[in-house]
């Protein structure tokens, strides 16, 4: 048992640092990185360079916590909508999308969506 666990947690790692590998060839950009849950969903855009988070919402986050209860394509696409505004506040336009370790569909999908429907250039 513990094995197995230990073999899909390689797994995932490994699926992690060959996204991360394609992310770092463009390192002057901002990161739009991606973390799911199984209740919540979040998302934030980094700096790697000065290692700070510019941006973040989630579903803990007050103003998404009071529309939408825990992880769904609705949610998804409104935090993407939400980080896409306060990205514009910022002054950020383009940024390079970290899924992770996360196929690129549903939640992950509509978070990207909603980004790119906010403005944010993926």
């Amino acid at each position: 048992m513990l094995n197995n666990i230990a073999d899909r947690n390689r797994r995932r790692d490994k699926r992690k640092l060959r996204i991360r590998k394609r992310l770092k060839k463009n390192d002057k950009l901002l990161r739009l990185s991606i973390e799911k849950s199984n209740k919540h969903i979040s998302a934030q855009i980094i700096d790697d360079e000065k290692g700070i988070t510019v941006v973040s919402c989630g579903t803990k986050s007050k103003d998404v916590r009071d529309k939408f209860s825990g992880k769904s394509k609705e949610s998804a696409r409104y935090i993407g909508e939400t980080i896409g505004k306060l990205a514009k506040e910022k002054n950020v336009t383009h940024v390079m999308f970290d899924r992770g370790r996360f196929k690129y569909h549903g939640i992950i999908a509509e978070i990207a969506e909603g980004a790119r429907k906010a403005g944010l250039q993926l």
